[in-house]
């Protein structure tokens, strides 16, 4: 076959291959973020385990849109961003956190270690769940934020009996095929969900800066984002339903 007519590819600078493949290095920062807040764990410095833990949430919403700027797959196509994000989110979602829920005190002296073993266990089955996310860009099941989950259990210092019900039932929810809200990939109401979760974001560095010894607006108003995020789209069906 004449491949004479063919286009062909521009040939690509290394600056450009460097610059596509810094961006996996960005991705990798978040495990060493990670490190820092695990130390920060050990210490029982818990607001600035959880500001770290903050900045690498920060990465990991940035260095997507980046990544598909830059075209990192097609110009660094032996490095797996996919794996890697997969990799970084566990110690920052799930591994950290364990840590933290395990050793704050917040549990059952007796359930705190095996509960840590579930969140660690069943985080590390989810992030392996192929199903993870539905079709309309919902995670399926309890999403294994673990970090989000860790922050209600210091902010709202249950009793350890309540605390150690609800890590188990967010364990066993895991597995369980209901829809969470994605903030960022759903669709539905993303100007309302964008703008509520700026206004969590600003509550939590107000609850981080003073230690978790905030007034009641404040928990409040955190404790309503995050049954907006989970109990959304459940809402948005039942509406539905009685409209059909």
């Amino acid at each position: 076959m004449d491949q004479s007519n063919q286009p062909v590819s521009p040939p690509v600078s290394p600056g450009t291959r460097a610059a596509a493949f810094s961006v996996h290095v960005f991705t990798a920062m978040g495990a060493g973020i990670a490190l820092i807040a695990l130390l920060e764990a050990v210490r029982e410095h818990w607001a600035a385990m959880f500001a770290w833990l903050g900045l690498a949430l920060v990465v990991d919403a940035l260095d997507g849109p980046i990544a598909r700027r830059l075209e990192v797959v097609r110009l660094q196509p032996n490095w797996s961003g996919e794996v890697l994000d997969l990799v970084v989110d566990f110690v920052t979602y799930v591994f950290v956190p364990a840590y933290a829920i395990t050793a704050s005190g917040l549990l059952l002296p007796l359930a705190a270690p095996i509960l840590g073993a579930g969140v660690a266990i069943s985080g590390a089955l989810y992030f392996a769940d192929r199903r993870m996310k539905t079709s309309d860009n919902h995670f399926r099941g309890f999403p294994a934020l673990w970090n989000a989950a860790a922050f209600y259990l210091f902010l709202l210092h249950l009793r350890p009996w309540l605390s150690s019900l609800l890590v188990a039932a967010l364990i066993v929810l895991t597995f369980v095929p209901f829809n969470v809200l994605h903030p960022f990939r759903v669709v539905r109401l993303r100007g309302l969900t964008l703008s509520l979760i700026g206004l969590w974001a600003v509550l939590a560095i107000v609850a981080l800066a003073a230690d978790f010894n905030v007034s009641a607006p404040v928990t409040i108003g955190l404790c309503a984002i995050a049954i907006y995020v989970v109990a959304s789209d459940a809402a948005f069906r039942i509406v539905r339903s009685i409209k059909a």
